[in-house]
């Protein structure tokens, strides 16, 4: 803790000031039935391929909605809102789906791919998610959630190795101090995941012929009692074969040639599944991972990467960037699906993780991390969950407690460089929800299904669907920002076709130099071997 609060001391509230964040949401649009949508992604909406704004996750019928980078959170969220509005003005009578767990599903097989046009790069975006399909099934991919991008701005990273006596190279610090962070969220992640967790139940079409360890809540609806996050629990962005992969988040080099391994080398399951069958695609690579996206964490290192660019390589060039968290539930009483509360309460908690100490992960810890957070997801609000710290079993409750504690000093200082209460207000209520797990988001849903919805999961989120496209079409969007919508539409589209137009080599060729990229410098394969 002294060590926490002198770094915390070292930022000037300039600094603190300059923490960006932004989001990238995902949404399935869904008929006014509840039915998973089966329309191609709208053009109205302009390109997948290229639009900086409105895309597509695995599915046609999957959107994901990106943000910019804000100073706060307010204008991020109104930015988030404001696509919402445009996307709104361009589906017609489809919905948003508001929950994380997915809508009815049709049969595997009919579930659309994403398709971005007849480029190579579009067309390897595509194989790239019908090898998804092949390796961990369609319906498991419709899993909806929010990334949390988050980074510390240039100014602290001076004053923090100042603090710390570092006078080694800067870009070598930043990408430790990122490190550091990534252990030290993993460490605590449960409790995001308890606080925000909002997908307890699921429509039974979803686990249709998986294993599976949930109860009948009634006909169409399965859920747990205690559930927090179905999504993050093993039905959700699990894999058996990634499970073995071992990443160690001690260093950029580790965590580069942990991945490495994983790009590189054949994997056997996966060979039987093959590259094409005839003049059909059926993946892009053998290997355990196809590209870096596959692997499934709670969290990742990110940096821009240029046309052409593989994130491993962007990041062993340049560094870290900023960080992905990506456990965080769609929450479905929301409209756009997070509040500002919340983003003020994960800027607390990642600035406590840059700031703490971070010891290195072992495979040990790293499994007890892992089941910690399987526990939350399954049974978090149970009032008598132990998890595992340090070797004990500690209660939830008891261990929440003392996190929030040391949140405190963050939370008050980063109000007093912003002014008023927010981040404190964030934080009183975390310790509230500690106090009450009825008020918790996952708790609300199934008061609401319950209570509300006849036991129905998917009369449950369909209601709130419909609830939100009203309050989107009604609310004022400003004409220059809508032309600027229909603009970036327009020229998604000319850019789509430009790069369609300017395709060189055959598919095959492209794909081959794509997989063939070195990922990581020599001095890190040297280090590696």
């Amino acid at each position: 803790m002294t060590d926490l609060l002198a770094r915390l001391r070292a930022l000037t509230p300039e600094a603190l000031r300059g923490i960006r964040r932004g989001i990238e949401k995902e949404s399935l649009r869904v008929r006014d039935d509840g039915q998973l949508a089966l329309t191609p992604h709208p053009a109205g909406l302009g390109s997948a391929l290229t639009h900086p704004h409105i895309t597509t996750d695995f599915s046609e019928a999957q959107l994901e909605l990106i943000t910019g980078v804000h100073a706060d959170a307010a204008s991020c969220l109104e930015e988030l809102t404001q696509i919402h509005q445009f996307v709104y003005r361009h589906i017609g009578d489809e919905l948003l789906w508001c929950a994380s767990m997915p809508c009815g599903l049709p049969q595997e097989n009919e579930i659309p791919l994403g398709q971005y046009g007849s480029s190579n790069v579009g067309r390897a975006k595509t194989v790239y998610r019908m090898g998804l399909s092949h390796r961990y099934g369609r319906r498991m991919q419709t899993i909806s959630g929010i990334h949390y991008n988050f980074s510390l701005p240039e100014a602290a990273w001076p004053l923090l190795r100042r603090n710390d006596g570092q006078r080694g190279d800067a870009k070598n610090h930043r990408n430790d101090a990122y490190f550091a962070l990534i252990r030290n969220f993993r460490r605590h992640s449960w409790l995001p995941l308890y606080l925000f967790g909002a997908s307890p139940a699921v429509c039974s079409s979803f686990v249709a012929g998986r294993p599976h360890r949930l109860q009948v809540l009634a006909p169409g609806t399965m859920y747990l009692p205690y559930g927090t996050s179905l999504r993050m629990g093993p039905l959700g962005y699990q894999s058996d074969a990634q499970s073995a992969l071992g990443v160690s988040y001690n260093s950029l080099e580790s965590y580069g040639a942990s991945l490495h391994n994983a790009l590189t080398r054949p994997y056997p399951p996966y060979e039987a599944i093959g590259i094409r069958e005839g003049e059909e695609y059926r993946q892009l690579a053998t290997s355990l991972l196809q590209i870096e996206n596959e692997f499934y964490g709670t969290i990742r290192p990110k940096r821009t990467i240029r046309s052409g660019e593989r994130p491993l390589h962007a990041l062993g060039e340049r560094g870290v960037e900023y960080v992905e968290v990506r456990l965080m539930d769609l929450d479905p009483f929301l409209p756009v699906g997070i509040a500002a509360a919340t983003m003020h309460f994960l800027d607390v908690f990642l600035v406590h993780c840059a700031l703490s100490e971070s010891p290195p992960d072992s495979p040990q810890e790293n499994a007890a991390l892992t089941g910690n957070l399987r526990n939350v997801a399954e049974r978090g609000r149970d009032p008598q969950l132990y998890l595992e710290r340090n070797g004990d079993d500690v209660l939830l409750a008891d261990w929440g407690r003392s996190l929030l504690g040391e949140l405190a000093p963050i939370a008050k200082a980063l109000d007093a460089a912003r002014g008023g209460s927010a981040h404190r207000d964030a934080l009183a209520a975390a310790e509230t929800a500690l106090r009450d797990p009825s008020i918790l988001p996952s708790a609300r849903v199934l008061q609401a299904i319950t209570e509300n919805h006849g036991d129905s999961y998917t009369c449950f989120a369909l209601a709130q669907s419909l609830a939100h496209r009203p309050y989107f079409q009604g609310l004022p969007l400003a004409p220059e920002v809508e032309q600027r919508f229909e603009r970036m539409a327009a020229a998604s589209l000319a850019e789509q076709r430009a790069i369609e137009a300017s395709d060189k080599v055959p598919f095959e060729t492209f794909r081959q130099q794509y997989i063939s990229q070195p990922l990581l410098r020599r001095a890190q394969r040297r280090a590696q071997r």
